[in-house]
């Protein structure tokens, strides 16, 4: 592979780069924010679905989130043990009390990264659509200063 000096500038030296527990430690979190989407994804969506027809059946996950029934039904396995979800016979899937902590959460950081992106210019859609990879992974500090930014800037 041919590298041109321009590639060369843009590539970090090793005294630029952190030290290896720090980077290890950014990889970890990544790792982690990753893993705690999906779960966080279902628990949102179930409770949209509780919220607006009052039952969230494996099959509605399943189309919602497009994938196969038995992706769904693994998936919901993970939520119940993490004590997130209960299921009834012929009734669906409902949220435990600490499912819907989550899924409160999962919401108000949500609309929290939806406006800044918005308040920065991104159009309403595109917003929703970024804030889906983004919500997941920053951290409660970062969203508290998202959070201030906003109340700084509301209605400019």
């Amino acid at each position: 592979m041919v590298t041109s000096a321009s590639d060369n500038a843009e590539r970090p030296t090793l005294a630029e780069m952190p030290d290896e527990a720090e980077h290890a430690l950014r990889f970890t979190r990544a790792r982690e924010a990753q893993s705690n989407a999906l779960i966080e994804d279902y628990v949102e969506l179930i409770a949209d679905l509780l919220l607006t027809t009052r039952e969230a059946r494996t099959t509605d996950i399943a189309r919602r989130f497009g994938v196969s029934h038995p992706t769904a039904i693994k998936n919901i396995a993970r939520l119940k043990s993490a004590g997130l979800v209960e299921s009834r016979p012929y009734r669906g899937v409902f949220l435990t009390e600490e499912g819907e902590q989550l899924a409160q959460q999962v919401r108000r950081r949500h609309r929290i990264v939806v406006d800044l992106l918005v308040c920065l210019g991104v159009p309403t859609e595109t917003a929703e659509l970024d804030s889906e990879g983004i919500e997941h992974h920053i951290s409660s500090d970062t969203l508290a200063v998202f959070e201030r930014f906003l109340q700084n800037h509301a209605g400019k």
